[in-house]
């Protein structure tokens, strides 16, 4: 969007190609659509993959479509602007969110059309919603596909009358949980479009607003018993004022701490002095720039951490799982399971236990989505401490369990979901739990007996461990998925009658052992079949964190208790021998290779004492993404160091689809790895974005070089460097700033790898890099990399990976990890890593 020159009327030209986001919003109108209560077909196959799920349409979908579309609508004009919405790094104007029941999403927008003369306005509309246009006071436009989640588009047309026409949108969704809601106006006429904003502001304080809010970012990776501070890419002329809100990325989304700042007139940089002590995580921070009309909202992310190194463990693991219990009983998120660790150490807390236990009530008797990771918990505590809680909340706590929807033949409209492999575990795991405390009582949802329902459970749970002991699991290595999947095997374990509980056991053991190949330095990473920003930005702030702290004995405690009491209360010990993979011992660097999930997440790991790579190669390259982290590069010498390559699934670097800028991939690319290297190539010729980029986590890395092609980065003793065949540009404005190299072209190989090494370790693995020759053919998409006296690395799109002209398929296709190399084994033979 180009800004149209003049002093005072704060306007933009819009040419051809651009998109309209200069708005004035309403506050978000929200209010409850749950349509009438009816049982959803049961599409659940047991087959899980990653990415969209047809599911059928839901009650209240179905109530929306015939409620909502096409019905009267008065304009209305009445309402007072919340906020500005304005051009920054999105070409559309999104309001995309997450509500756990369904919701009716509603926000008025308007503007101002100015032409000398009058015309006719061609326009390109795209939705996630539905959208109504007035001009002048005249409904001109009415689209409403009303597709959940999936964008719908449409030419439209406006006309204009000469001088400024009032433009009034209508912008509405339903919410079905995680909800993608957006519209796009694209200008398709040569002619470029006036806009103008209808605010009390001149046209100097809007792009003061604009410039602030696009820009901003937090000035380092982490906050490290320091205050939060903020920098913007530009300053004001005056003093702004500047809410600040950190708010976690909890269910409960808590919040953590809140402000009222002024930025100062010359000023780019805002530091919150009253903010430390926040609980270590990674938060999301919530601003308002400006005040009233005349003010702007951002969300962004930073990390908050107690201490840079891993606090002192105990030395078994009963003493470290007593220490986590005794942590979470006292800072543990407002989650029943921080009820459980309470009983466990003793540590009771009335005031938070009433609290907790009233959220979670409501939240499981308002059937919100992702109350069954929190029904597991509920049950574990009615089943081990009933004697010790007021017999009045034990009675509330049966009555909410009596009336649960436990599966989708049942009755309801919520917008639950029951399809992806983590929820069908934790429903089918509280509707077993649910039967064998209650066998006798009737459950009010689907007329079935305690008995009853416990039967049906142990039946689907056989289904559920038939597929992923077969296949493994579509969300390998999730730190956001792995703590969901604990909380139903965990209970399993420990509730489950021998059969059940045997297979839960299983399925333990193989997540543990992934764990402790993919931790490093007490941070677990790697490449995940499903990721989010939050995740793979926190390092030692996931959720998973603490399992491997526990586990392992080296790492961070932190707030989340989604399932770690749940392991930490109960009797379950990961194998013996996974410390020693988890904590390699100097000089030791093994590869590890092994097949997760119905589409073949071919998943490789190479890692020495000091640097890890991980990916999942050749996995539906060329289809677009959803959530899968196809490649990441760990190093030891601080929590926060970490490297990926992606192609970015939006617009917005803060943004929360699926894929985002930074989790996921628009488009997969072609993925191959051997030992300390892995090629990839990228097409993305058909994607919204042409260009592909490399997230560097800067705080954590002591030495950055950039040079060319290559970027080579250390921390500590572990090395890393990342080619691009389009040559890498480091971004050094916006929100991205230090944080991002770009290499421009749809058609890109790329190239990483990881060394370790102390004193001149470095500078020889820098020169070896330098000695090594790479080329890429792009018309036939063949990236070559050949290391100084080593062999030649060939990734071919089409043919996939060789080594000195030999083929090198992926031919690992079980589920259980299997050690590919060993430099402790004593038949390690001429196949070692090129660079470790």
């Amino acid at each position: 969007m180009n800004e149209r020159p003049g002093p005072e009327e704060p306007a933009y030209n819009i040419g051809q190609g651009q998109t309209v986001t200069a708005w004035a919003v309403s506050d978000l109108i929200t209010s409850r659509f749950p349509g009438v209560p009816a049982p959803a077909e049961d599409r659940v196959n047991y087959r899980f993959i990653n990415g969209f799920v047809d599911v059928g349409e839901l009650p209240c979908r179905k109530a929306f479509w015939s409620t909502m579309v096409g019905r009267e609508l008065v304009p209305d004009v009445s309402w007072s602007t919340a906020s500005l919405y304005l051009p920054g790094s999105n070409r559309r104007v999104e309001f995309t969110g997450f509500w756990h029941v369904p919701t009716h999403l509603r926000r008025w927008l308007k503007g101002t059309f100015r032409t000398a003369l009058p015309r006719v306005l061609h326009l390109r509309l795209k939705t996630c919603g539905g959208v109504r246009i007035w001009v002048n006071g005249e409904e001109t436009v009415r689209f409403e596909p009303f597709r959940r989640n999936v964008e719908s588009s449409t030419d439209i047309t406006l006309s204009l009358e000469a001088g400024d026409n009032q433009i009034l949108v209508h912008t509405e969704d339903l919410a079905e949980r995680d909800t993608t809601w957006f519209f796009e106006l694209e200008v398709l006429d040569k002619e470029p479009l006036c806009v103008l904003l209808p605010v009390a502001l001149d046209q100097d304080e809007v792009r003061e607003l604009e410039g602030l809010s696009r820009g901003v970012r937090p000035s380092r990776d982490v906050f490290v018993n320091q205050p939060l501070e903020l920098i913007f890419d530009t300053a004001p002329e005056r003093d702004l004022p500047i809410e600040l809100k950190i708010v976690g990325h909890g269910h409960e989304r808590p919040v953590l701490a809140q402000s009222h700042l002024t930025l100062r007139a010359h000023q780019n940089r805002l530091t919150a002095g009253d903010m430390l002590g926040i609980a270590d995580g990674y938060h999301g921070v919530h601003l308002t720039i400006g005040s009233g009309p005349g003010s702007v909202k951002r969300v962004i992310d930073a990390g908050f951490l107690s201490s840079i190194s891993p606090p002192p463990s105990e030395a078994t693991l009963v003493d470290r799982k007593r220490q986590a219990l005794e942590y979470s009983a006292r800072f543990g998120a407002d989650r029943v399971a921080r009820i459980i660790a309470m009983m466990e150490t003793g540590d009771y807390d009335q005031e938070s236990f009433d609290r907790i236990i009233e959220a979670t009530l409501t939240s499981i008797d308002s059937r919100e989505d992702c109350s069954d990771f929190i029904m597991v918990p509920l049950l574990w505590l009615l089943g081990a401490y009933a004697e010790r809680m007021p017999a009045g909340v034990v009675e509330r706590i049966r009555y909410s369990i009596l009336s649960y929807r436990y599966w989708v033949d049942e009755p309801c409209n919520d917008a639950m979901w029951f399809w992806s492999e983590n929820h069908v575990l934790c429903f089918h795991t509280s509707q077993l739990l649910a039967g064998l405390l209650l066998p006798e009582e009737t459950f009010s949802a689907s007329g079935r007996t305690g008995k009853q329902q416990a039967e049906l459970a142990a039946e689907r749970l056989g289904r559920w461990f038939d597929s992923v002991e077969a296949h493994g699991l579509a969300e390998w290595n999730s730190a956001a998925y792995y703590p969901v999947d604990f909380i139903g095997l965990l209970a399993l374990e420990r509730w489950a009658e021998a059969s059940i509980a045997r297979r839960a056991r299983a399925l333990l053991d193989l997540i543990f052992r992934m764990i402790a190949l993919h931790t490093l330095s007490g941070v677990p990473a790697g490449s995940q079949g499903r990721a989010y920003d939050k995740e793979l930005r926190a390092g030692p702030l996931t959720e998973l964190a603490p399992f491997a702290q526990v586990a392992f004995g080296i790492g961070w405690l932190n707030s989340g208790v989604a399932s770690l009491p749940l392991f930490c209360a109960g009797s379950y010990q990961p194998p013996a021998d996974l410390t020693e993979i988890a904590n390699l011992a100097p000089g030791r660097s093994v590869e590890a290779r092994y097949s997760q999930g119905l589409e073949s997440g071919k998943l490789v790991l190479f890692k020495n004492e000091a640097a890890q790579l991980s990916t999942v190669v050749d996995h539906k390259t060329g289809q677009k993404g959803h959530q899968q982290h196809v490649i990441d590069v760990r190093l030891a010498g601080h929590p926060m160091a970490r490297l990926w390559i992606n192609h970015p699934g939006e617009d917005d670097p803060w943004g929360n689809q699926r894929p985002s800028y930074w989790a996921g991939n628009g488009i997969l690319p072609r993925v191959a790895q051997h030992r300390d290297v892995a090629l990839l190539i990228e097409d993305t010729r058909d994607a919204r974005h042409t260009w592909t980029h490399a997230y560097i986590g800067r705080d954590g890395l002591d030495d950055v070089i950039i040079d060319d092609n290559w970027l080579i980065a250390r921390s500590g003793n572990g090395f890393s460097a990342i080619y691009a065949s389009n040559g890498l540009e480091l971004v050094t404005h916006g929100p991205t700033a230090g944080r991002e190299v770009r290499s421009y072209g749809s058609i890109c190989g790329w190239a990483a790898i990881v060394g370790c090494g102390d004193g001149d370790g470095f500078m020889t693995f820098v020169e070896r890099i330098r000695q090594t020759k790479v080329s890429f053919d792009r018309k036939v998409r063949r990236l070559v990399l050949t290391p100084s006296g080593g062999p030649t690395i060939s990734l071919s799109y089409a043919d996939g990976l060789s080594i000195d002209g030999q083929a090198r398929p992926f031919t690992h296709d079980q589920p259980h990890p299997i050690l590919t190399y060993d430099s402790a084994a004593s038949d390690v033979g001429a196949d070692r890593p090129f660079y470790s």
